[in-house]
């Protein structure tokens, strides 16, 4: 067994609309399962994809800046759309998302370290799921 130190980042979009008032939340674990990082941020007017995308590429800022020492990254999304147009499977005909893409890819060379990324089901993944919901919640909340 590989003693290499994974950690495992949790990312969900959420969007009110399509697009509608949107939000991201992101959850960082150790090799435990322990909590390193925790993140949400409403984001404003998008559609739930782009806010996929967002909450991905957000995570390798939030990463790099980790005191956990790592050697490799797994990511777990429930867009299944986002898996598979970042594994080569589907095409990315939509600018914004194809931009996010790129800039992900980018990010992902300068940090130097490998990754698999994974599609979960919605209910494993959960806490991130309910990170973007409370950003959404909270702004939603001020506007009424």
């Amino acid at each position: 067994m590989s003693s290499q130190k994974v950690i495992k980042i949790h990312t969900d979009g959420a969007s009110r609309g399509n697009p509608g008032d949107a939000a991201i939340g992101i959850i960082i674990y150790d090799i435990n399962g322990t909590i390193i990082a925790s993140y949400k941020e409403y984001i404003g007017k998008q559609t739930n994809n782009y806010a996929e995308y967002s909450a991905l590429v957000k995570s390798l800022e939030i990463a790099n800046n980790i005191e956990t020492e790592y050697d490799k990254i797994e990511f777990y999304t429930d867009s299944e759309l986002m898996v598979k147009q970042l594994t080569g499977r589907y095409s990315i005909k939509n600018e914004n998302l194809r931009n996010l893409s790129l800039k992900f890819t980018k990010e992902m060379k300068i940090l130097g370290k490998p990754y698999e990324i994974f599609h979960i089901r919605r209910e494993n993944n959960k806490d991130a799921d309910r990170l973007a919901n409370e950003a959404l919640n909270e702004v939603l909340k001020q506007k009424v």
